[in-house]
């Protein structure tokens, strides 16, 4: 087979075999990730759960676990098959991998992440998150697009270059993705399947009529060259790189990381992976009648966890495990009530796991609190912004200065800590939030009080918004001196119901629940 022989489509290529190829040694692979400066050539895997997952059954809040059995018998784990990740929270039964990352302080868990306004459409949620845009903006580009544009400017044209020969940004699965959509062009290409590589490259040359079609075909065939060109790159690392670890489970996610671990050892230098792993819309068969650890979501979160904690080992046995940060992120969570589908519907906001050998391990944020009666409607309510996760990506793994994040993604840019120097096991993990507040009188019938106590002068935000995440009462940023403080906040005007006050002071986040009278 040649190397370059059928053109598979405009921005997408398939590799050889997925294990095929020229396999070298350890001590090969290892020589050369040292040659990699670990500063400037760190690389970023983000795998998307496509399609709403439940966090309420992925870190179950053990705190609140009376209340939520009430409001889901259909679908929580018991109690006793839960695997204890604190004295807190207790993970779903499937995630051993997961709590093998714990263990390791290879993990970190930020709790509630969400967005202002939640949107509880698929298409419409999953384009904000890519795009990183407010929940009423349409936003053409991506978030990372953003940041490689500003990194690499002028791109596609000139590119690939003696400078810059590899792709920056691949997505494995059958599109591009929308998070690295530039001005111009997307900076990802994607690999499809494991059969033939294509490239126009090597055809005949033509000439093109001068006019829209002549031009716009012009631009499509100069396309696939490119296409073709980045493939030589991926091909050559895929052959050169190595795995070694046996434990990827025989599912396509843990294949996909298992030739990601193959492209990184083999000296592909690019920096940005996204996977997608679909199926977590699980409005019906969430669970199995009369076995709640079984069922649709088991089996991703299985798969899951087993594929992240193969891919953490495998980096590790390479000696590259210092170069790469995974996150995972889901278009929203589900709500608190189940249904009688043994499944949940679309929520609001949801967990987000970190890992890697970098990260600040343990839990940011607390558990939402669950009350003892629920509105059909509630969903977790945020406590973070996502962005402001991206935003502290951007700024602790790449070096992006926070003037720089605000101008990609919001100007309420919330920094929080998630990298450190590279950490050794069982290092010190960092204590779950815990804000010194309380909000009063709850229920309240006009107004109601927060109440603070601040060690040191800060800046606070507060947001109060609806049980479906809509924003209903935006309090804005103040500068506050320490010491204690009464903020009043008025409600005449608001229905009777349930309310979530969002509270930011600092890098810190809490979310209270409060009810309106009437309710």
């Amino acid at each position: 087979m040649k190397r370059r022989s059928f053109l598979k489509n405009t921005t997408a290529f398939a590799l050889p075999s997925l294990l095929g190829g020229v396999q070298v040694t350890a001590s090969a692979a290892l020589r050369m990730a040292n040659l990699i400066n670990e500063e400037s050539d760190r690389i970023l895997v983000l795998i998307d759960m496509n399609g709403g997952n439940d966090g309420l059954n992925t870190f179950v809040p053990l705190d609140g676990y009376d209340n939520l059995a009430n409001a889901r018998p259909h679908v929580l784990i018991p109690e006793s098959q839960l695997i204890p990740l604190t004295d807190t929270i207790g993970l779903h039964p499937k995630m051993q991998g997961i709590k093998n990352l714990y263990e390791n302080a290879n993990l970190k868990v930020i709790q509630g992440v969400g967005y202002p306004n939640q949107n509880r459409s698929h298409f419409r949620s999953a384009d904000i998150w890519n795009s990183a845009s407010d929940a009423d903006v349409f936003e053409p580009t991506g978030w990372l697009g953003r940041y490689l544009d500003d990194s690499f400017p002028g791109f596609p044209e000139n590119y690939p270059n003696s400078q810059y020969k590899h792709p920056f940004a691949i997505t494995l699965g059958k599109s591009i993705s929308g998070t690295c959509q530039g001005e111009d062009s997307n900076f990802s290409l994607a690999i499809i399947n494991s059969n033939d590589i294509g490239g126009l490259g090597s055809g005949v040359e033509t000439e093109y009529t001068d006019d829209y079609y002549g031009r716009e075909l012009a631009f499509l065939v100069d396309t696939f060259k490119k296409t073709n060109a980045y493939a030589e790159p991926v091909i050559d690392a895929v052959e050169n790189g190595d795995s070694l670890s046996n434990s990827y489970p025989d599912t396509t996610l843990g294949n996909q990381l298992q030739v990601v671990a193959r492209m990184i050892s083999g000296g592909l230098e690019t920096k940005i992976y996204v996977l997608k792993l679909s199926g977590f819309d699980t409005h019906a068969d969430q669970v199995t009648d009369g076995d709640t650890t079984q069922g649709e979501h088991a089996e991703l979160l299985d798969n899951l966890s087993q594929s992240i904690d193969a891919f953490q080992n495998d980096l590790k046995a390479l000696g590259i495990e210092k170069r790469v940060l995974g996150m995972t992120f889901s278009e929203f969570g589900r709500k608190i009530i189940s249904n009688a589908g043994l499944g949940t519907d679309h929520g609001t906001a949801a967990p987000m796991m970190i890992f890697g050998d970098c990260v600040i391990p343990g839990i940011t944020g607390t558990n939402p609190e669950i009350a003892d009666q629920v509105d059909i409607e509630e969903g977790v309510p945020m406590q973070y912004d996502f962005r402001s996760v991206y935003g502290s990506v951007l700024m602790d793994w790449f070096k992006v200065p926070e003037d720089k994040v605000k101008t990609f993604l919001t100007e309420d840019f919330q920094y929080i800590p998630i990298l450190g120097e590279c950490l050794i096991p069982n290092s010190t993990r960092e204590i779950d939030s815990v804000l010194n507040l309380t909000a009063r009188p709850n229920p309240f019938t006009n107004n109601f009080i927060v109440d603070l106590n601040l060690i040191e002068k800060a800046k606070v935000k507060i947001d109060l918004s609806d049980v479906q995440g809509r924003l209903v009462r935006k309090i804005g940023k103040r500068t506050l001196r320490a010491g204690e403080h009464e903020i009043n906040i008025e409600g005449h005007d608001l229905a009777p119901g349930v309310y979530f006050a969002t509270i930011q002071i600092g890098n810190e986040s809490k979310a209270i629940r409060l009810v309106k009278a009437g309710f």
